[in-house]
């Protein structure tokens, strides 16, 4: 048995303050009946509304946006005993990335253990649509952004359209600061399309997934998602 606020929060709705609040404004119930006492403990099993939203007692999921640093990898374990992203997360629950980024890639990943929304995030049917920042070699040209935008050939089939703008070019490194936003989710899929137009990734960062960005995270940070934020991730799959 847990406290009611306690529950409510750890299922991600809100804060535990916030939940409080909640209850002392009878918008919360437990098993139908209005709760407004703070020392209510509720067991697994309980159904409980919040300001008319169900929350599942019965499953401990738990969502994380982490801002992944370089040299680590994108796995729950590795045989060479590199760091993974799994060791940067504080919590005993078995959670696991959702899709990967490159041993040397920066930036937003999201782990969790709702295999459900997982499976949905990664089928490549959803279009979820991914933003990386590129730091390429060489002055890259109108003519190739545009081949990006329609589509390039990597590994014998043409990648789907994306949003490509150019951030900026300096002619005195000979570098090009580069966004592209696709909607797949290929091996090494930026990489290679930049390859596709003559020009190598030294710097790779994804800034957006889906509805999240990573403002607010330095890297090697990480939060977990709100109750609304995964009942939104849901809402892009009816």
């Amino acid at each position: 048995m847990e406290r009611l606020q306690k529950v409510i929060a750890n299922l991600g709705y809100c804060s535990r303050r916030k939940a409080e609040e909640l209850i002392k404004l009878g918008k919360v119930s437990v098993n139908g009946i209005v709760v407004t006492e703070l020392g209510t403990k509720v067991k697994k099993g309980d159904s409980i509304l919040v300001e008319g939203n169900i929350l599942d007692n019965n499953k401990n999921y738990e969502y994380y946006i982490l801002n992944k640093p370089r040299g680590v990898v994108t796995t729950t374990n590795d045989e060479h005993g590199r760091k993974t992203v799994i060791d940067l997360i504080d919590t005993s629950t078995r959670i696991y990335p959702v899709g990967r980024l490159d041993y040397d890639t920066t930036g937003l990943l999201l782990l969790t253990n709702d295999g459900i929304l997982a499976n949905k995030l990664m089928h490549p049917s959803t279009n979820i649509e991914k933003t990386y920042i590129a730091k390429i070699e060489g002055l890259i040209s109108p003519l190739s952004i545009k081949k990006l935008k329609t589509g390039v050939i990597i590994d014998g089939y043409k990648t789907k359209p994306a949003k490509v703008k150019l951030r900026s070019i300096n002619k005195k490194t000979n570098k090009s600061i580069v966004e592209i936003t696709i909607s797949e989710g290929k091996n090494h899929q930026v990489k290679k399309m930049f390859e596709a137009v003559g020009h190598h990734v030294e710097k790779l960062k994804r800034e957006k997934y889906a509805i999240f960005d990573i403002k607010g995270l330095n890297v090697g940070e990480y939060r977990k998602l709100t109750f609304k934020e995964v009942s939104t991730l849901y809402s892009l799959f009816k």
